[in-house]
């Protein structure tokens, strides 16, 4: 199994790809530490996991908490043991978030809270248990949109995208000498709940979709298997890079020079 033995840290993992990615790393033989504001969602993660033969254990936190981050690695240590993977993918993304003139400050500052916040947080209490455990890999969700915007206005959520991507090239540069890897998984337009509700009209769906070489949303466990890719060995020479599984979009509108 590509993550036997290892113990691996996920945020919102309570649906879309964190859901998907903790029963995907679980099936590689990893324990999991299911995170999510949502205990509900969370727990439903660790029975879904639990049910197929691994180990879980679910940890409630705000990711734009520092005590709730902090506490959420003490978690992961104290209940299994190590940690070796951070996946540090909440994020949201807000029905109101439109272009510059439009976005009210606090629909900004909420999305930049859990968006950018909550990856510096997780990479600022997890990277010394990363430490502790001889190294491993920090895996952040950045987007596409950061490459090359999106179709239909979203200032506050492609901008903190944006600095997750830079964030992840600084820290994967600071802590390559220690056995820690810090890459992005930056998906394309997923079908998933996050997504859907932000494009809550045909038009809008259309409107993206007419952009996708590939035609269709993408599914949460495509990124699983990414992601899986990245917390595994088989990327063992992969820091500071940015993961793009995104149907083809950024190919299609970034040109050579």
């Amino acid at each position: 199994m590509r993550l036997n033995n290892k113990v691996a840290l996920i945020t919102g993992a309570g649906s879309g790809i964190g859901l998907q990615t903790a029963l995907r790393f679980a099936e590689e033989g990893a324990r999991i530490v299911a995170v999510d504001i949502n205990e509900e969602n969370g727990r439903e993660t660790v029975e879904q996991i639990t049910q197929r033969g691994g180990e879980a254990a679910y940890c409630r936190a705000d990711v734009s908490s520092a005590a709730d981050c902090a506490e959420m690695i003490n978690f992961a240590e104290s209940t299994f043991g190590n940690l070796h993977v951070l996946f540090n993918n909440a994020g949201i993304m807000d029905s109101r978030d439109d272009d510059a003139e439009s976005t009210e400050e606090e629909v900004w500052d909420l999305t930049m809270n859990v968006n950018v916040k909550g990856v510096f947080l997780g990479c600022k209490y997890g990277i010394p248990a990363l430490r502790r455990a001889g190294g491993g890999s920090i895996i952040n969700t950045a987007s596409f949109v950061a490459f090359i915007g999106a179709a239909t206005s979203q200032i506050a959520y492609t901008t903190s995208k944006g600095a997750v991507l830079s964030m992840t090239k600084e820290l994967a540069v600071r802590h390559a000498r220690e056995n820690i890897r810090v890459n992005a998984l930056c998906p394309g337009p997923l079908r998933t709940e996050l997504l859907m509700k932000f494009l809550n009209t045909e038009a809008k769906k259309q409107r993206r979709l007419v952009h996708i070489p590939m035609g269709r949303f993408g599914e949460a466990r495509e990124m699983a298997d990414a992601a899986l890719f990245l917390a595994s060995d088989e990327s063992s020479y992969m820091t500071g890079s940015e993961l793009l599984v995104d149907g083809g979009i950024t190919a299609a509108y970034v040109t050579p020079e």
